[in-house]
């Protein structure tokens, strides 16, 4: 939690203090960000045309994403992370399985640059993010995997295998951050999809507990983090569907179904700002250029408030 004192002046002296007032505010998680969202990588077409762009749009307005790099490769279905200065994007698929760690800059718009490789090839994992370091769990290659996978954010680096989720999964691209844990919740592709939601703590390296479940299996969803609970949004069951899941960080326990995005669809990634959760892109019926955004504050449908600069899916959010 974060304190801030006010001081309170007594008597005839309004100079002198002689007693504090303490408001107690929630932390933020690192997963938040207050200026911009961001899409890196993906596919334009079913399994085909993967790209290597990186895309920003603005979280303090609804607007048109923009073009603003390239990663290093062309690939899609890699994991997201943020630290307060740096995207990065994990994994992937272009073909073939990928093992890099991409860093792009947030003060600048510029290209990304390797860093360094997660411990295994492979693709369709979740990302989550701590102040100090990201996080790519699970995936799939060339057979679902448990690893939890862990990179400094401080130095480039190598990630290394500090855990395993409670199982073998793929398709769980939806990862959650609060202050103190990495969430992964759902999966399962090209198994049945799944409803776990996972849990492990960033202060040490230790394996996930199962905590809940959403409110349907589903895998290929995309992960949101507010300040005091955790979204999922969309998804594939046996088909693509729209629902948006809310799980409280505070306790462990089932997600309730709170609103719905603009359009059933499965691929998507996700963004988060203090006040707002965002999923971009993704596949219906054909790629999708949406920019939903759902507010923290209330349980309520998402609004399209945005374009990507062409309909993509299996792409990767990041924000600062």
């Amino acid at each position: 939690m974060g304190t801030h004192y006010g001081h309170r002046p007594t008597g005839n002296n309004p100079t002198g203090y002689t007693s504090r007032s303490v408001i107690s505010t929630p932390s933020v998680p690192q997963a938040q960000g207050s200026t911009s969202g961001y899409i890196s990588g993906g596919s334009t077409l079913p399994g085909a045309a993967y790209q290597n762009v990186i895309q920003k749009f603005p979280l303090s307005s609804d607007a048109n994403a923009t073009d603003v790099g390239d990663l290093t490769v062309a690939r899609g279905f890699s994991a997201g992370q943020s630290s307060n200065a740096n995207g990065y994007t994990s994994g992937g698929w272009s073909p073939p399985f990928r093992n890099t760690i991409d860093k792009f800059p947030f003060s600048s718009d510029a290209n990304a640059t390797d860093v360094g490789d997660i411990t295994s090839y492979r693709y369709y994992g979740a990302g989550e993010s701590s102040d100090a370091s990201g996080y790519h769990s699970g995936g799939y290659g060339p057979s679902a995997t448990n690893i939890i996978d862990k990179f400094s954010f401080s130095s480039d680096g190598n990630a290394t295998d500090v855990g395993d989720l409670t199982g073998n999964r793929s398709g769980v691209r939806a990862g959650q951050s609060s202050t103190e844990n990495g969430y992964a919740s759902g999966g399962g592709h090209p198994s049945p999809p799944i409803n776990i939601i996972d849990k492990f703590p960033f202060s040490s390296d230790a394996n996930a507990t199962d905590v809940g479940d959403l409110t349907q299996g589903r895998s290929e969803d995309a992960g949101q983090s507010g300040t005091t609970h955790g979204y999922t949004s969309g998804g594939f069951t046996d088909t693509q569907v729209n629902t948006i899941d809310k799980f409280s960080f505070s306790s462990d326990g089932n997600a309730t179904d709170v609103g719905d995005l603009t359009l059933v669809r499965t691929g998507l990634s996700g963004q988060s700002s203090t006040a707002s959760g965002y999923s971009s892109g993704g596949y219906s019926s054909s790629p999708s250029d949406i920019i939903d955004k759902f507010p923290f504050s209330s349980d309520a449908n998402a609004t399209d408030v945005g374009d990507l600069i062409s309909a993509s899916y299996l792409n990767t959010g990041q924000q600062v």
